[in-house]
């Protein structure tokens, strides 16, 4: 009964949380992104990109053919309930559970999209997919072209996919998979997403011709480079290292106004043979603006060198929160 009553107090105090709420709504809107990939550019043209969505459509048309009738949606449900299982089980309870409501929400939305417009009202009959061999009765393109059909749907997919990473979350299915390859084999999540999807795409034999599975595998590996991309800019920060006679004055800009943490060195110039201090910070971009800003308007003497760090690991964040409770007590 206790452990009951300590997990009623965790849901409820993550329920009064502002982080909470940030947070489903990031889940939500990627999630709505996701169901528009699906529904508007991988449905009409049958092209299987590496992601249970694509497996998903696979077997519909599968059982579809054997005369069983299941819906995509419920497809997509009854892979990621079996996947969810794995994610609560070996990746962690956090991952696990956000995951469960991105993966749940991803057949409705998919609903949503339909609702919203059929893509039958402005998708178009595919000469392109035609002259490959695919059923002229599915072979329709949103943009024309099942390339640009897959260019738009791999970009609005790996934005979506890394949105949830940035959040501890994923899509559900394949990020779910691409997941489990980076925690225990070390790999960065753009190329585990890369094998996990390509594995997947050989699925579609079962349903396209030679050329349209080869476009799928294209497909499937610029998502993997689009999600490195996508993810080296977002958690990109800025290595700031400032060697100033007025560096107690940048120190506290940095620690009052900027909330963000510092470290001071003390070098030796190799022409002066002076000591001085050298402060160095990571920084936002934002952040560095700022910094640069208020050297100019106070008219700081500072020699200032700046370089690009694609990943902070440790307590970077807390130490914000930490910097700037700090601040306050001042």
């Amino acid at each position: 009964m206790s452990k009951f009553n300590d997990i009623m107090k965790e849901v409820g105090s993550a329920l009064v949380s502002k982080k909470f709420w940030i947070e489903l709504l990031i889940m939500t809107f990627g999630m709505f992104m996701t169901g528009v990939c699906v529904y508007y550019f991988l449905v009409p043209s049958k092209l299987i990109v590496g992601s249970i969505s694509g497996l998903s459509i696979v077997l519909t048309n599968i059982f579809n053919g054997m005369g069983i009738s299941i819906s995509l949606s419920m497809m997509i449900s009854i892979i990621n309930a079996i996947l969810l299982i794995l994610a609560y089980l070996l990746i962690g309870k956090e991952f696990g559970l956000k995951t469960v409501y991105c993966a749940m929400i991803l057949g409705p939305m998919t609903k949503v999209c339909e609702w919203i417009y059929p893509w039958e009202n402005f998708a178009t009959p595919n000469s392109y997919l035609i002259n490959m061999g695919v059923d002229p009765s599915s072979a329709y393109s949103v943009m024309g072209n099942p390339w640009f059909d897959l260019l738009c749907c791999v970009i609005i997919l790996s934005a979506a996919q890394t949105l949830m990473f940035s959040i501890n979350a994923s899509t559900g299915g394949l990020d779910i998979l691409a997941k489990i390859v980076n925690k225990y084999l070390h790999f960065d999540m753009g190329k585990s997403v890369s094998v996990a999807g390509a594995i997947i795409c050989l699925t579609a034999f079962a349903i396209n011709p030679f050329q349209m599975v080869v476009i799928g595998l294209i497909a499937t590996w610029i998502n993997g480079l689009v999600v490195n991309m996508f993810t080296a800019n977002l958690n990109q920060r800025k290595r700031v290292c400032i060697v100033s006679k007025d560096y107690d004055r940048i120190r506290r800009f940095i620690i009052d106004d900027l909330h963000r943490g510092c470290t001071l060195y003390e070098v030796i110039g190799g022409y002066t043979n002076e000591k001085s201090i050298e402060l160095e910070s990571l920084l936002t971009n934002d952040e560095f603006s700022k910094l640069m800003e208020y050297l100019g308007k106070n008219e700081i003497n500072a020699f200032t060198t700046a370089g690009n760090v694609s990943e902070v690991y440790g307590l970077w964040a807390k130490d914000r929160h930490r910097a700037k409770k700090h601040a306050e007590k001042r």
